[in-house]
């Protein structure tokens, strides 16, 4: 029974810790770009939009698809970047603890 109480103030320790990591995530800011850069989309750690720059050249009437796509591809770039922050976060965390495909922290 040693090993339970073990694995449950482990399993405590890295809750509490996710909780502090989560906050910190939600602080944090990430960019993501498009466009060389014409683009960029700023994004807190939970994926909420915080700021969008658009370089003037690229707003015209003409070109208001083109910028759509530019701003969509911007987004996702910023998504995926606190995706892989949040995973390398995780993976610290739990000491490399590999979790099951498809499953998530936190829960």
């Amino acid at each position: 029974m040693k090993n339970l109480g073990q694995m449950l103030k482990q399993a405590q320790e890295i809750q509490s810790k996710m909780a502090g990591m989560q906050e910190e995530l939600a602080d944090m800011e990430i960019t993501g770009s498009s466009a060389g850069g014409m683009v960029q989309v700023t994004l807190n750690g939970k994926g909420e939009a915080r700021k969008l720059k658009i370089d003037p050249s690229l707003v015209t009437p003409d070109d208001a698809e083109v910028l759509e796509d530019m701003i969509l591809a911007a987004f996702n770039d910023a998504k995926g970047k606190i995706e892989t922050e949040m995973q390398d976060r995780m993976s610290d965390l739990t000491g490399g603890l590999s979790l099951p495909p498809g499953m998530k922290l936190p829960f």
